[in-house]
């Protein structure tokens, strides 16, 4: 079943079960009451990434508080995609727009990882995992991503599983087309590399090649910025060999 995008959506942490009276945080309370100005009684839709889309009403709310009483599933629990995003931290703004698209094209894990050229070494992982939730409810998305620690380039493929693929974007790469390479590595478990501003350095594209477990693609005839090849990167792996198919 679709998403329904014309109801509220909001993500919480409790189990849902029909009956369940849920607190929404302080947050979401003011947003509900007072910028949506929901009355008692309004429908919404309430998800935690475990337990599926279920419909809940406001049936208490005040200054300070409001309070959801869950009724009805609406949409059962999907399995969480199989693919996980790999990127270079960017700068603050870009870096929400990147984290945001990588949910709303199917990423299962996000992994930011430092590498040599990396502009921010470890972000902020409650913010990134806020932009997760907020693309997730404004996406109809139930199969909310986990975001792991930042880990440098080195740790992550030392402790890389040999049998999920790793494609990486390479900016030096001989040809303009990915679509062969891709298409050489479907029905396999799959991650995607994208780099920094700059891109990778050469040490690191040369220990990326040599790695038995790494596909090296390009992007095109273009130069493009590293939130631009993340989404790019994302879609051509999800039309090519991905869930669009």
């Amino acid at each position: 079943m679709r998403a329904n995008y014309k109801m509220q959506r909001l993500f919480v942490e409790a189990d849902l079960s029909a009956g369940t009276v849920l607190s929404a945080s302080p947050e979401q309370a003011h947003y509900l009451t007072n910028v949506l100005r929901l009355a008692e009684g309004a429908e919404l839709l309430v998800f935690n990434g475990r337990h599926g889309e279920w419909l809940a009403r406001i049936s208490a709310r005040s200054k300070k508080g409001a309070q959801l009483t869950v009724a009805e599933p609406t949409r059962q629990q999907p399995p969480m995609p199989d693919l996980i995003y790999c990127f270079a931290p960017l700068k603050q703004g870009r870096l929400d727009y990147l984290v945001q698209k990588a949910v709303e094209m199917g990423a299962g894990v996000l992994q930011p990882v430092a590498t040599q050229h990396t502009q921010v070494a470890r972000p902020g992982i409650e913010r990134l995992r806020a932009n997760v939730v907020e693309a997730a409810e404004q996406c109809g998305i139930l199969a909310v991503p986990t975001v792991r620690e930042s880990v440098k380039l080195d740790h992550l493929l030392a402790e890389w599983d040999a049998s999920r693929r790793l494609v990486f974007c390479d900016e030096d790469a001989s040809t303009n087309n990915p679509v062969p390479a891709l298409r050489a590595i479907a029905e396999q478990h799959l991650a995607l590399l994208v780099g920094p501003e700059g891109g990778f350095s050469n040490e690191e594209r040369r220990q990326l090649r040599a790695l038995p477990f790494v596909t090296a693609i390009p992007l095109g005839p273009r130069i493009l910025r590293a939130d631009t090849a993340a989404v790019a990167a994302l879609a051509l792996i999800q039309a090519t060999i991905g869930d669009w198919r």
